[in-house]
């Protein structure tokens, strides 16, 4: 399984982007899908994640409200709307499988795309 995150860019605050991750490869059986992000000089961190029928979401306090976490299990994609973006999120964001119906936290990413930077400015 590959996974290809895209979408990111340069923004100022306030403003929105929307992340892509689409896997490709061997992806049979089911898969919840996170978004996690790391910014320079600190560990990488959760984010976002939806179970494989796009029923339930999670999302970490500091995007609550802001981000929204999308698939579209046809195409193979999961996306990230991020609005209100703030200087705080800046980081590189990754996308990550884990096997199964539903997203368990304390159990591990199976796979791991390719980060996409996301900087915002002030």
């Amino acid at each position: 399984v590959q996974l290809q995150a895209s979408g990111g860019g340069l923004v100022q605050a306030g403003e929105s982007l929307r992340l892509s991750c689409v896997a490709s490869g061997d992806t049979i059986g089911t898969y919840s899908v996170g978004w996690f992000r790391q910014a320079p000089g600190k560990e990488r961190e959760f984010v976002a994640a939806i179970n494989w029928r796009g029923t339930d979401t999670y999302y970490a306090d500091s995007v609550k409200g802001r981000f929204t976490i999308s698939r579209d299990n046809a195409k193979k994609t999961v996306d990230l709307q991020m609005n209100s973006l703030d200087v705080e999120d800046t980081a590189v964001y990754y996308c990550a499988f884990q096997g199964g119906l539903t997203y368990v936290a304390t159990m591990p990413m199976n796979y791991w795309g390719k980060g996409t930077q996301v900087t915002v400015s002030s």
